[in-house]
């Protein structure tokens, strides 16, 4: 499957992701102390023999790659990514996905499965422009898993218009995509870099040094949808054009039945618990995922919903009297070091999964 369009905002009806073309602290080696000198003594007096036990050193870190290579794991997923996706491939994805962006892409396969022949779109090959990719590489101790994130664009020349984090599976020695985010506009996080160019990677969860962490983030993110932000979402985020855009879901659709039906969105288990964030020069960027429902239900008996062509796959055309639908989304957003308002810079969203009950007359038919 191709990008997504050029556009970074996703539709009013939290745009489904097209397969992610559609993902400890710095520590820093310290000396080691040198043993105190021993003062000089006569006689019976021993403390001539005491030293003082020196400092263990601080494990050594070292950046998660070259820019070379990142460079290199960003071209071997275009390449993978097309193979995969000409085939509708899972196996073949798989060894250049994980997490939220498999499922994704997935979903995004098992949609196109659904559709008849005559109604799928021939895909397009595509490719990550990786030579302009703009890296933020941290530093790891050699016990850390290792990560980087890559700020993306899909067409030449082009200023990036998305944040992708590439995580490497240590199991299999290789890198793969695990989290992606459509930006909201072009304008990249300031990501704090050392003298030597490397990010500083912080911690995404728990982290009392930010104004707010990924678990607050996930709920007011939840929020903007169940509620329109009432509860935490504005609170928690300043207005952007990203946490406005997941408050007109909700608004928008909530009322597209009017007195017909229902809807109602709630959080949904989530999976993909997994966080990362990169320190910026007045806080950090944290990357990170949610679940959230859609539940379509009609008002009163006699109404059924008639299933649209790209639910298929899940609810073979038949008519329904609710159907909850779920997606799986991955979020960016950027916190202050102190207690203010964070900002959504952007979140890409896909439908993973639709059921719910038949209307009688097919449930009778069963």
């Amino acid at each position: 499957m191709p990008p997504a369009p050029a556009d970074p905002l996703p539709s009013p009806w939290s745009t489904p992701i097209r397969n992610a073309a559609r993902a400890l602290p710095l520590l820093v080696s310290a000396a080691l102390l040198a043993g105190a000198a021993t003062a000089c003594t006569s006689g019976d007096d021993t403390s001539a023999d005491k030293k003082t036990t020196p400092s263990p050193a601080a494990p050594k870190s070292a950046p998660a790659l070259s820019d070379a290579q990142a460079r290199a794991v960003i071209t071997t997923y275009s390449k993978t990514n097309n193979e995969a996706n000409k085939q509708r491939d899972r196996a073949r994805l798989d060894t250049v996905e994980d997490g939220p962006v498999y499922a994704m892409s997935v979903s995004d396969y098992t949609e196109t499965e659904g559709l008849p022949k005559a109604d799928r779109k021939p895909y397009k090959p595509w490719s990550y422009d990786a030579s302009h990719a703009k890296l933020y590489i941290p530093r790891f101790t050699t016990d850390s898993d290792r990560w980087f994130a890559a700020a993306l664009s899909s067409e030449k020349g082009k200023d990036p218009s998305r944040i992708a984090l590439f995580a490497e599976q240590p199991k299999d020695k290789r890198w793969e995509l695990v989290s992606v985010v459509d930006l909201e506009s072009r304008t990249l996080p300031d990501i704090a870099l050392d003298k030597d160019g490397h990010a500083t990677a912080v911690d995404a969860t728990g982290n009392k040094q930010l104004g707010a962490d990924s678990d607050l983030l996930r709920t007011a993110v939840i929020d903007n949808f169940a509620t329109g932000g009432t509860n935490t979402g504005t609170k928690v985020f300043k207005p952007t054009k990203a946490s406005r855009q997941q408050i007109k879901v909700h608004d928008e659709t909530i009322r597209k039945f009017g007195k017909l039906g229902t809807t109602v969105f709630a959080g949904a288990s989530n999976r993909f618990k997994d966080a990362y964030a990169l320190k910026t020069t007045d806080g950090a960027l944290i990357l990170f995922s949610h679940t959230h429902t859609q539940t379509d239900a009609v008002a009163h008996s006699g109404l059924q919903i008639n299933p649209g062509k790209d639910d298929r796959a899940w609810l073979h055309g038949v008519p329904r009297t609710s159907i909850k639908y779920t997606f799986v989304c991955n979020d960016a957003a950027t916190v202050p070091a102190k207690a203010e308002p964070s900002r959504l810079i952007g979140y890409t969203c896909a439908r993973t999964d639709a059921s719910g009950p038949p209307i009688p007359s097919w449930s009778d038919r069963a």
